[in-house]
């Protein structure tokens, strides 16, 4: 296997240059984006009445979300904190869990939808209402 070389150093700021005097001159637009929001937090019982939710079980909701089934079982637990790549997928489930499970080969299901509450440090943090109980 090769591995991907980096171009020199040289190289890299030869182009920067020409990008900057094509920008200069007019020849050459810079696009301005905005940076996304970073994914809301979500605690431990939170995560736990998520999965409950969509009738999954620890080892099916962890290959949902690419995790080991400890990792996920130390996230309910409160041990550890889901990175953002993971509280960002976390996040996407919860907003369109039926096109996640399409995706990853499961049948599509709903969940009940509860928006982000914003926190006082200008955070947002999952909640999700946990299932009555049946009787």
């Amino acid at each position: 296997m090769t591995a991907k070389r980096r171009k020199p150093l040289f190289e890299r700021l030869k182009q920067g240059l020409k990008e900057g005097i094509a920008h200069a001159q007019g020849e050459l637009t810079l696009r301005t984006v905005e940076v996304p929001d970073e994914p809301p937090e979500i605690d431990a019982k939170t995560l736990a009445a998520l999965r409950t939710q969509a009738a999954m079980s620890q080892a099916v909701f962890a290959k949902l979300l690419n995790v080991s089934t400890k990792t996920l079982q130390s996230w309910e637990q409160g041990v550890r904190q889901p990175s953002d790549a993971s509280r960002r997928l976390i996040q996407v489930f919860r907003e369109e869990p039926g096109m996640v499970c399409r995706i990853v080969g499961l049948p599509e299901i709903a969940l009940k939808q509860d928006p982000a509450k914003p926190m006082t440090n200008g955070r947002r943090k999952v909640v999700v209402r946990p299932a009555l109980a049946k009787k």
